[in-house]
């Protein structure tokens, strides 16, 4: 089985965008096709939310995470704009919020959907 590579913008993303938005990001921002084998991976400023972009041959999936409580730990600070990852770097990269909750303790006590 052929694992897909993640490609992770570094830069912060309006998380208003859907799916066309995101496309251009990937073609302007990434110089990539949208088309590719490929998961491309968006974070927002507070970093508590993420997207990701996948063309699955028949059309685009787009997967969306909000966290309650804590962060990702979003690496930004570097000379490229984007990040290449393998499926595993991803997942501990999505698991990284749950570590930082597990450190500060806090719970969500309600659970509502406004």
């Amino acid at each position: 089985m052929e694992r897909k590579t993640c490609v992770s913008l570094r830069k912060f993303t309006d998380m208003r965008k859907s799916i066309n938005g995101l496309i251009t990001l990937v073609q302007e921002s990434f110089s990539l096709d949208p088309f590719a084998d490929a998961l491309f991976v968006f974070c927002n400023r507070n970093r508590n939310r993420i997207k990701i972009l996948e063309w699955d041959g028949d059309g685009f999936w787009l997967y969306f995470k909000r966290l309650e409580r804590g962060r990702f730990r979003w690496p930004t600070e570097e000379d490229s704009a984007t990040m290449i990852l393998d499926v595993n770097e991803l997942a501990c990269l999505i698991d990284s919020a749950r570590l930082e909750k597990k450190l500060s303790r806090k719970e969500v006590l309600e659970r509502q959907i406004l």
